[in-house]
């Protein structure tokens, strides 16, 4: 069952390949952001977010410094699991440096990939090669539905 629903994650979420980069965005073929896809893809499983996030600047996580997206995914995923444990479907949430606050967010995907929303381009697939796995600061599972 728990594989049946990572792969209703990862369809979800590839159905927003190619939504245009816009920060602040949710909006499957119009525009989003990496916490955009992944609000995007809570709507399509569950039908509503579980919280609207405050607008947020670009710099949020440099200005801030609060570890908002590991406590958000916390509070409506559960708690983090060891890297070991990801699966396809699962939340990802990186921190690009040490010591600063995590700031971007992919879905896994099978084949050692990740979908995620890209500044420079739009949603894309990318392979988890070692540069990313080494910034993934939490791996989360999407809640199943009961």
């Amino acid at each position: 069952m728990a594989d049946d629903f990572g792969d209703r994650v990862v369809a979800v979420a590839r159905g927003f390949i190619g939504t245009p980069y816009r920060h602040q965005g949710s909006l499957k073929g119009v525009g989003c952001d990496c916490l955009g896809l992944v609000r995007g893809v809570w709507r399509e499983l569950y039908g509503a977010e579980p919280e609207v996030p405050a607008p947020y600047a670009p710099d949020w996580a440099e200005r801030a410094g609060e570890e908002r997206l590991l406590l958000a995914a916390a509070r409506h995923c559960g708690p983090a699991l060891p890297a070991s444990a990801l699966r396809p479907g699962d939340l990802l949430i990186f921190r690009w440096q040490e010591g600063a606050a995590a700031k971007h967010a992919g879905i896994a995907a099978p084949d050692a990939r990740f979908i995620h929303a890209y500044e420079q381009a739009s949603v894309i697939e990318s392979p988890l090669i070692p540069s990313w796995r080494r910034r993934i600061a939490g791996v989360f599972r999407f809640p199943e539905l009961s």
